[in-house]
């Protein structure tokens, strides 16, 4: 006697509120049908009570974007500067070192590195140990100097940075070569 329970009534076949939704199935399964209505069971005190839960079918979306930057291709660059991109963002260092001239200027974060001996251990530190990739915006030719903007990503400190990191990059050459470069950082224009 003590391991048998009564019933609720919500369990008792015969009870009226299932024979109740049992008398209008029709309009309930098209409308479920539609919507994805799934019925719940929420314990309460005392008795069990039967909730409804709409589910509003969603289209079906990637669930991570590429980038939230819009898909543009990159521009022709001028072989000087495609170098120089393309050792960035291969990691190749010795790649990098060949595009400047010995006696070359890099500034960045307000810092110089005169010649490739400070060039090597600056591209080393910077560009190919904190894995700098660059995705080229935009550029221009100014009486032979050019102005390249790229959206900046990698493995270094990005705490109080923009998304995306939006830095200039001011070439000037001589010949085939880098004789100076000036890197700084400026505001997104998107």
């Amino acid at each position: 006697m003590l391991g048998i329970l009564p019933q609720t009534r919500a369990e008792d076949p015969g009870s009226p509120r299932i024979e109740r939704d049992a008398g209008r199935p029709n309009r309930l399964l098209r409308f479920s049908v539609f919507y994805n209505i799934q019925r719940v069971r929420v314990p309460s005190v005392g008795h069990r009570r039967c909730k409804a839960a709409i589910r509003i079918p969603r289209p079906q979306r990637p669930i991570m974007s590429p980038s939230r930057l819009p898909q543009v291709p990159p521009p022709a660059l001028p072989p000087l500067v495609a170098a120089y991109v393309k050792a960035t963002n291969s990691f190749d260092l010795d790649g990098l070192l060949a595009a400047f001239a010995d006696d070359a200027l890099v500034n960045d974060q307000l810092r110089d590195y005169w010649g490739k001996s400070a060039i090597r251990e600056w591209a080393a530190r910077d560009i190919i140990g904190e894995r700098l990739t660059m995705h080229v915006v935009k550029i221009m030719e100014h009486y032979g100097h050019f102005i390249l903007t790229a959206n900046i990503d990698g493995n270094y400190d990005k705490r109080g940075l923009p998304d995306p990191l939006v830095l200039a990059f001011y070439f000037s050459a001589h010949g085939d070569q880098i004789v100076q470069l000036i890197i700084l950082r400026n505001q997104s224009d998107f």
